[in-house]
């Protein structure tokens, strides 16, 4: 139990890093200011560029993934591991960094599955790549993904705690695209198109 917290906590240290933020800071622009006014890799593409979202996108997904191995590098059983992800898409989610109103756990909570559940991850992966392709959403083709996560892990067999922990980051990740689900309701999501630098 206390190495299952002890996971967490350092899961959310990792997670907490509002890696989008730091680069559009380091440009002189707070990305929460523009477009969406999310610090995940789309906004940061949006506003930014490609080069800066595909950086985000990148770092957010190595913050869930590098706690997460971590954690199953240093727990021979690997009980720790899924805690230690939980935390990093908590920590990214509600960063104290940025008014716990951080990123919406999309790309930290690929990293982190990646390392706990591999293959269902690549095959969530390419759920989120067709439904992306056929509509045209980012958001709907993440909220895509992480409802099909942890129906994949149950069907692959994966350990119950890391099912759990699937279902868990899936209810997050639809918990903070509230704001994208009105907006794909009013007819006023915007559509995959970013700016070229």
């Amino acid at each position: 139990m206390t190495a299952a917290v002890i996971a967490f906590a350092v899961g959310f240290a990792c997670g907490s890093v509002p890696f989008g933020w730091l680069l559009g800071r380091s440009r002189g622009v707070d990305v929460r200011r523009l477009g969406s006014g999310n610090i995940g890799a789309t906004n940061v593409a949006r506003t930014l560029g490609w080069w800066p979202g595909l950086l985000t996108l990148l770092a957010d997904a190595t913050k869930g993934a590098a706690p997460t191995i971590l954690a199953q590098s240093t727990d021979s059983l690997a009980w720790s591991a899924a805690p230690a992800a939980l935390g990093a898409v908590c920590g990214h989610i509600f960063s104290p960094f940025v008014g716990l109103r951080g990123g919406k756990g999309v790309a930290t909570a690929a990293g982190a599955m990646l390392v706990l559940a591999p293959g269902p991850t690549l095959i969530a992966a390419a759920v989120f790549g067709l439904t992306l392709y056929f509509s045209g959403y980012v958001s709907v083709g993440s909220l895509a993904a992480a409802t099909s996560l942890p129906v994949l892990c149950w069907l692959w067999g994966t350990q119950d705690n890391r099912v759990a922990v699937a279902l868990l980051m899936a209810a997050l990740i639809w918990f903070r695209h509230q704001d994208n689900l009105r907006r794909l309701a009013h007819g006023t999501e915007p559509r995959l198109s970013f700016r070229r630098h």
